[in-house]
């Protein structure tokens, strides 16, 4: 009787398991085949882990919180050397330092004009709501971008937004549908016409509601009672701040850009063009790119300006969270969209503290160590304009004059660096030889892995801390800087469907994240990446 029942049981059994068999390879078959129909890359200036872990208590549940509980954390992504906001970002979206990838600073020295430009200067193009003409032309290997674009074969969209203009064509690199950025002259959503694709979102916003008609009434305060922000002092606790952007003042733009009003404003666009080109929703991985800040605000009364950077961090909260809640609400949804947040180590545009606590401070003037040296070469090698100027931290020399008198160029770059490391106010001096042959500095593999020697001067400067370094030849508030030493290093996230929460605590490459986040969308990583990703 038994025999007989599991007989007539069995081909029952049988076709049960052949049938959850054939389920299960084509459950497989979809876990493998299916991946992100969004990614989502945000560059955050002088994002820092400390306050981050500070404010956590603070934060909302959908923003920092779901970043630090549900995805990959990297406690210090390590650049290896101070590096500028442009800088970091191409180091982030070409996984290569600047000696590969080219972009070593926003800025360049131009030896022709002696002035500074953009790095991204390209007079072949033209500005759409501005005059400046630029085009990823500087960078010289490929970007996440790119390769999402490339592996679409031209039908994913890939679109960047950002505050700054180098971060922003970063961002969409060569292969990119659009880069837009905020005219630092008018406010305008800007762009170049090396991308061809003009969506509407910016432009709508241009027409109806212009930044220089919102800041006349805009003003900064804090977004909490001032006794809930942690670690005050007493005093701290007594004035809040309120920073206005008032009509007439030529900085306005650039405050704005250094507030998280500006993170306000590129959240909302990115909802924006999450709706309006239906980003995710079509068969193909699309990209866009988004700038953030929380760096240290310059432009308030009061040096101690750790209670506007606590308020950035919280407002910045909310914005994630309010992007988050775009892609699920219009977009594909968060759990087939690939968030990875980067921050670019601190700024070192900060102010001095008030003279009344007697910090040994001095001032280094790029004006005077150029005309001192140049009278130094005279001496040595007679009458003559031998140094072009100062750009950033880097000498640059004359070398039409030193090729037309027969002059050595290495002799004199030696020279110059003896002479400059004499000089009040400076630490170090190295030759870009001394940089070439990896003799400069306390980390000398990073330090000419991210030069660039297309654009890189004859002698490199290190400014003593505490010393405020100033570019005389300078029109930004930039121009003028307080050093101070500090690891070159920031916080990253990587939130996916299939990345599991964990934290790494030991410093990784920077240049690890574009072929980590390559290997999870499974396309192939930019062409100058060549550190190992990380498994998710």
């Amino acid at each position: 009787m038994t025999n007989r029942t599991n007989r007539k049981l069995t081909p029952t059994i049988a076709a049960a398991l052949v049938a959850a068999f054939s389920l299960m390879q084509v459950q497989a078959a979809r876990a493998v085949t299916r991946r992100p129909a969004l990614v989502v890359g945000i560059m955050v200036d002088g994002l820092s882990m400390d306050y981050i872990e500070l404010l956590r208590d603070q934060f909302a549940q959908n923003g920092f919180r779901r970043l630090l509980e549900n995805g990959l954390t990297i406690n210090d992504l390590d650049y290896g050397t101070w590096v500028d906001p442009a800088a970091a970002t191409g180091i982030i979206y070409t996984g290569a330092s600047p000696d590969v990838n080219g972009v070593a600073g926003a800025t360049v020295y131009d030896r022709d004009t002696r002035r500074s430009k953009s790095v991204f200067f390209d007079a072949s193009t033209l500005g759409n709501y501005t005059t400046e003409t630029l085009s990823p032309g500087a960078l010289t290997s490929s970007t996440l971008a790119d390769e999402v674009r490339i592996d679409g074969g031209g039908v994913a969209y890939a679109y960047s937004i950002a505050p700054e203009p180098a971060e922003a064509i970063i961002m969409a690199g060569h292969a990119g549908n659009s880069a837009f950025w905020i005219n630092d002259a008018t406010g305008r959503w800007a762009t170049t016409t090396f991308y061809k694709d003009l969506p509407a979102p910016p432009q709508e916003a241009n027409r109806r509601a212009p930044l220089d008609r919102r800041l006349d009434t805009l003003q900064w305060v804090p977004s909490i009672p001032v006794d809930r922000f942690p670690d005050l002092p007493a005093h701290k606790k007594l004035y809040p701040f309120r920073n206005i952007f008032q009509r007439g003042n030529t900085n306005r733009f650039r405050a704005y850009k250094n507030s998280p009003a500006v993170n306000a404003d590129v959240t909302d666009m990115a909802a924006d063009y999450i709706r309006a080109l239906q980003l995710g929703k079509r068969d193909a991985t699309d990209m866009l790119s988004l700038g953030l800040t929380v760096q240290p605000y310059l432009y308030g009364r009061d040096p101690d300006n750790r209670v506007e950077l606590m308020d950035s961090y919280l407002r910045l909260d909310r914005d994630l969270a309010r992007l988050f809640d775009a892609i699920d609400r219009h977009g594909p949804g968060m759990d087939r969209t690939l968030v990875f947040v980067a921050g670019t180590p601190l700024t070192r545009r900060q102010r001095r503290d008030d003279e009344k606590w007697a910090v040994p401070f001095g001032e280094f003037s790029s004006r005077k160590a150029v005309s001192l040296l140049n009278m130094y070469l005279m001496a040595l090698y007679g009458n003559g304009d031998w140094v072009s100027g100062y750009h950033e931290g880097q000498i640059y020399l004359n070398h039409n004059l030193i090729k037309e008198r027969g002059k050595d160029l290495d002799e004199i770059r030696r020279e110059s660096a003896r002479f400059l490391t004499r000089m009040a106010g400076v630490q170090h001096a190295w030759s870009v030889d001394d940089v070439i042959d990896r003799r400069a500095g306390d980390n000398p593999d990073a330090i000419r892995r991210n030069t660039s020697l297309a654009t890189a001067g004859d002698v490199f400067l290190s400014i003593a801390p505490g010393w405020q370094a100033t570019d005389d030849d300078s029109d930004t508030e930039s121009a003028s800087t307080i050093v101070r030493a500090g690891a070159p290093t920031a916080p990253a996230f990587i939130l996916g469907p299939d990345v599991k929460a964990r934290t790494v605590e030991s410093p990784v490459d920077a240049r690890v994240l574009a072929p980590t986040v390559a290997g999870i969308l499974r396309i192939r990583a930019p062409n100058g990446a060549a550190q190992p990703r990380i498994r998710p």
